[in-house]
């Protein structure tokens, strides 16, 4: 499956929507995506992660980049994941460092 991205910000707040497949090759798409976001100074970073059906450990790396790009002020959110999503974030203890959350704004 391709993987598209398509972003927002609006009132410092990120809005991505990912779909697809995270692999190592769509990952540099994403990050390179969160780069064009930071530089706008979000506080709120919130990914739509419902048509996500698979994140390899390079898409795991992004999210750590986004936290680091942005600073520590940065919340991010996770956006309906499917439960292969949430059980990686689990498994790697990323889960602490985000909000898994139904809908945005919770």
């Amino acid at each position: 499956m391709d993987f598209t991205i398509t972003s927002e910000v609006v009132d410092k707040v990120a809005k991505l929507k990912l779909t697809g497949e995270l692999d190592s090759l769509s990952a540099r798409v994403f990050q390179k995506e969160i780069e064009k976001v930071a530089l706008e100074s979000p506080t709120e970073l919130v990914l739509d992660l419902e048509n996500l059906s698979f994140m390899s450990s390079a898409g795991l790396r992004v999210l750590i980049f986004s936290k680091q790009k942005m600073g520590v002020g940065l919340t991010i959110y996770i956006v309906k994941p499917q439960e292969i999503i949430v059980d990686t974030l689990e498994k790697t203890g990323l889960q602490h460092s985000v909000n898994i959350v139904d809908q945005y704004p919770v």
